[in-house]
C-alpha cells in the first residue's frame, strides 16, 4: 500500500501514472504501425485460373459481294487450369496500420481453351482454340494492418494478357485442307482489382490467400483462308472476341 505525506505527493504520484499510461499506449500505438509488411517483397502462387471467351461469332469477307457479311457462329469458351504467379511489390507506411502498395504479377503458364468448331454453309472450320499466355499485372494495394503480423489488402490496377485464336482446320463439301494465316495473336489491355490477406509466418516469411478479376477490351482477329469452294480469291474469317478472367490463389512470400 502507498502512503502519501501531502496533498502534493499525491498529486506527483497521479500525475506519474497518467504520464505511464500515456506513454504506454503511444509506444503501442508506434509498434503497431510498424507492420513487418512495410518494404520490399517477392511471392510466388498457385490455385485456380477461369476464363470466359464470348462474342466469338465471325464474319466471312470475300471478294464476292455475294458473299460479304456472313455470319459464323462460334459459342462461348469457357477454360482454365492451375496458374503459377510470381510477384514483386513494395509496401510504404501511410498512417498508423495503413499501408499502400505498388506491385507486379506475371503468370507464366499458358491457358488453352478445348478445341472447337464453327460451320457456314459446307465449310467446317475445326480444330479451333484459344491461347491465353504473357499475363501481366501492375497495381496499386491499399492495405490495413490487423496487428503487425496480419495484412488485409485490397489491389486495383492495368492488366495484358496475350490471347491467341487459331482456326487449322477447313472441311468442305468438295475436299479439305489447312487455312494459311489462320491463327493470330493479340495483346488485350484491361483491369484488375483483387482482394487478399497475408499473414507473417517467421523470420520474412509469410503465407497469403488472394482473389482476384480481370477484364478486358475487345480487339479484332482477321484469319486469311485461299477460298476453296469460295473460289480463287482469298477470303478472311474476323472477329472481336470479349475476354475475362478470374483466380483464386495461395502462395508465400519473403518481405526483405
Amino acid at each position: 500500500m502507498v502512503f502519501f505525506h501531502t496533498l502534493a505527493d499525491l498529486q506527483m504520484y497521479m500525475i506519474k501514472k497518467f504520464l505511464f499510461v500515456v506513454v504506454t499506449i503511444l509506444l503501442t500505438r508506434v509498434v503497431m504501425a510498424q507492420s513487418v509488411f512495410e518494404g520490399f517483397y517477392g511471392q510466388i502462387a498457385t490455385g485456380y485460373e477461369g476464363n470466359q471467351a464470348s462474342n466469338l461469332n465471325s464474319t466471312l469477307q470475300h471478294i464476292d459481294p455475294s458473299y460479304q457479311g456472313f455470319t459464323i457462329a462460334g459459342s462461348n469458351q469457357n477454360f482454365g487450369g492451375v496458374p503459377i504467379v510470381a510477384g514483386l511489390g513494395y509496401n510504404f507506411s501511410v498512417s498508423s496500420n495503413w499501408l499502400l502498395g505498388i506491385g507486379v504479377d506475371y503468370s507464366a503458364l499458358d491457358q488453352k481453351s478445348s478445341t472447337y468448331s464453327q460451320q457456314w454453309r459446307s465449310a467446317l472450320f475445326s480444330g479451333n482454340q484459344l491461347t491465353l499466355s504473357n499475363r501481366f499485372n501492375i497495381f496499386l494495394a491499399p492495405g490495413y494492418a490487423i496487428d503487425k503480423d496480419k495484412l488485409v489488402y485490397v489491389k486495383a490496377g492495368y492488366s495484358s494478357v496475350s490471347l491467341k485464336e487459331a482456326f487449322p482446320n477447313l472441311y468442305t463439301s468438295g475436299g479439305s485442307g489447312s487455312l494459311p494465316y489462320a491463327s493470330q495473336t493479340q495483346t488485350l489491355s484491361g483491369y484488375i482489382i483483387g482482394l487478399g490477406y497475408k499473414q507473417m509466418i517467421k523470420d520474412g516469411f509469410y503465407g497469403f490467400a488472394e482473389a482476384n478479376y480481370m477484364g478486358y477490351s475487345q480487339k479484332t482477329f482477321s484469319s486469311y483462308y485461299d477460298g476453296f469452294n469460295f473460289g480463287p480469291n482469298p477470303s478472311y474469317l474476323s472477329n472481336s472476341p470479349s475476354l475475362s478472367s478470374y483466380q483464386a490463389l495461395i502462395g508465400v512470400g519473403y518481405k526483405f
